[in-house]
């Protein structure tokens, strides 16, 4: 995993929506997968200011909280609505997400894993980096599941920011699986802000553990990870 620290948020959300327009004009109809959260939100909005760049692009929504639906304000599939599918008016053909509201969350993940196995694999997958380590909702535990899934969230995934937008008590996920994310052809994790320092700095040690989800990155073939200087501040990226 190649790591470039920049020296503030906002360089690093154009960073980012300049390395998603290059992949998207090397390869119009990319397949994009989604990560929602604070992080990513600057550079949706600047890739959401040029619409026609991401025309013919395919996205993938990478995970969502289960039992909201996507007229909920606190779940991924709003959030997404909101910064990018709707300024880019992207149709049902071209948009994968998952009904964090379906009445059988198993049977939804299913539906989801093999839409992705017949649209993907993904071309760029877009990652945040959970406090608690996590990528998307696989949560630290003794062993991961490689495939899409139902999982459940630990203590600090159930106080997430976003969750403060509903009075649903959310205990479980709709998620990719790692296997899903290691087969994109690209990452990209963008780590931004104090409160991702101490996960920052486990993931800068480059030991792969179960309990620390994001750090299997290091053993994909072509991640890179965007991190801003408040964020690296004390850790071994500290001078990328």
């Amino acid at each position: 995993m190649r790591v470039t620290v920049l020296p503030d948020r906002e360089a690093l959300d154009r960073e980012a929506a300049a390395l998603v327009r290059e992949a998207a004009a090397e390869k119009p109809d990319l397949l994009i997968c989604l990560a929602s959260g604070e992080t990513p939100r600057g550079a949706y909005a600047l890739l959401a200011g040029a619409p026609e760049r991401l025309a013919r692009a395919r996205f993938v929504q990478l995970d969502e909280w289960a039992g909201l639906g996507p007229g909920d304000a606190a779940s991924c599939a709003a959030y997404l609505e909101k910064t990018l599918r709707g300024p880019l008016a992207v149709p049902d053909s071209r948009w994968l997400g998952f009904r964090g509201d379906a009445p059988d969350a198993a049977a939804e993940c299913r539906r989801v894993a093999a839409a992705l196995e017949a649209a993907g694999p993904i071309d760029l997958c877009i990652l945040g980096l959970g406090q608690n380590g996590h990528l998307a909702l696989n949560e630290p535990a003794d062993s991961l599941d490689p495939a899409c899934h139902v999982a459940t969230l630990d203590a600090r995934s159930r106080t997430h920011p976003m969750l403060a937008e509903t009075d649903r008590e959310v205990r479980e996920g709709l998620t990719l699986g790692l296997g899903d994310i290691l087969r994109a052809r690209r990452v990209l994790l963008l780590v931004a802000g104090r409160a991702k320092r101490e996960p920052l700095a486990r993931l800068a040690a480059r030991r792969v553990s179960t309990r620390l989800p994001a750090s299997f990155l290091w053993l994909h073939g072509d991640a890179r990870c965007l991190c801003d200087r408040e964020a690296a501040a004390g850790t071994a990226f500290e001078d990328a």
